[in-house]
């Protein structure tokens, strides 16, 4: 077992082991426990009932978090022409075709989201940018909003991604790792992105997917210890929130 240094074995100290945390109160023990002298990432882990060997039981979608995930976020576009133009205008970081996707073909990866307008998804094929782009998850996918159907549409996907649009997908033991803010936000913002996107999981469940679909749903920080949300409480929040 790997050794925990005093100020985490202090946060520790301020749980208890075998409570179930309601969303207010994960937020604001998360703010308690958090003891690094910079800002950290927040982040939720979800085991969810799927079995991820199966292609009906995979969860892939996005969330708009209501107050951003307080990162900058640098957004390459594959477009050409007069979608470049727009792309460029609207925000994006870089954008281009044949030259930017050789460059990205060579292993240049400076950047955190790709988008497309769908009649580059064949110059991306063919240069192979899937084994660079996928791995990584940065691949344009239309589940996740970043391929578009022609250049008018991509002012609008660009601000939702700078704006506080995050994917999430289960990897191979069925968990979800998405990071949802940082602790300088305010425990309102915090327990709004929160249930943002535990609401938008829910949503993404699957048709495959059977039995209990959200098992654990754990809040943490950034080298801080992992608090373990009440599920019942926590997805009645998420639906009423998203009601409201």
């Amino acid at each position: 077992m790997p050794k925990h240094g005093k100020k985490y074995n202090a946060a520790v100290a301020l749980m208890n082991a075998d409570q179930m945390y309601k969303p207010t109160e994960a937020v604001d023990l998360l703010k308690k426990t958090s003891y690094v002298n910079f800002d950290p990432t927040i982040e939720v882990h979800m085991r969810l009932g799927i079995d991820p060997r199966h292609a009906d039981q995979q969860v892939r979608a996005t969330a708009t978090l209501p107050h951003g995930t307080g990162k900058s976020v640098r957004v390459l576009v594959f477009a050409e022409g007069e979608g470049e133009r727009i792309a460029l205008d609207s925000g994006a970081d870089y954008a281009g075709s044949d030259e930017l996707i050789n460059r990205v073909a060579g292993g240049w990866i400076e950047f955190d989201v790709a988008i497309a307008v769908a009649d580059q998804m064949g110059k991306i094929g063919k240069a192979g940018l899937g084994k660079v782009l996928g791995r990584r998850g940065l691949m344009p996918n239309p589940k996740s909003g970043t391929i578009v159907a022609n250049p008018a549409d991509l002012p609008r996907a660009i601000n939702e991604v700078k704006g506080g649009k995050v994917e999430f997908r289960n990897d191979r033991t069925g968990l979800l790792h998405v990071g949802i803010g940082k602790v300088s936000f305010s425990e309102a913002e915090i327990a709004d992105n929160l249930l943002s996107l535990v609401d938008a999981v829910v949503r993404a469940k699957p048709s495959g997917a059977k039995g209990t679909y959200v098992r654990s749903i754990t809040l943490t920080s950034t080298m801080g210890p992992g608090i373990h949300m009440d599920v019942p409480q926590t997805l009645a929040e998420a639906a009423g929130s998203a009601r409201g």
